[in-house]
C-alpha cells in the first residue's frame, strides 16, 4: 500500500483492535458481576390482564410484594401481600 491508504488501513486496524478489547473487557466484567451495578429495588413479579384496559400487577419492592391495579381511571395500590 502507498502513503495515505496505508495510514488509513493502520488506523482502521488499530481502532478495530481497541474496540475488540473494550468489548472483551465489558463482557468479562458482566460475567464476573462487576458491571451489574446496584441491585434493583423494584421489579415486576407478575402481571395479569383483568379486562381490556386494567391489569393486576404484583411488584417486589425491597423484598416485599405489593399488589397494584393499573389502567382504570386511576392506578390503585391494593396492599402488601
Amino acid at each position: 500500500m502507498s502513503g495515505a491508504a496505508g495510514q488509513w488501513a493502520t488506523a482502521a486496524g488499530a481502532l478495530a483492535l481497541v474496540l475488540g478489547l473494550l468489548w472483551a473487557v465489558a463482557r468479562l466484567a458482566r460475567r464476573g458481576g462487576l458491571a451489574s451495578g446496584a441491585p434493583r429495588r423494584v421489579r415486576v413479579v407478575e402481571a395479569t390482564a383483568l379486562d381490556g384496559r386494567r391489569r393486576a400487577v404484583i411488584l417486589r419492592v425491597d423484598g416485599r410484594e405489593a399488589l397494584v391495579l393499573t389502567g382504570g381511571p386511576q392506578d390503585v395500590f391494593v396492599g402488601w401481600l
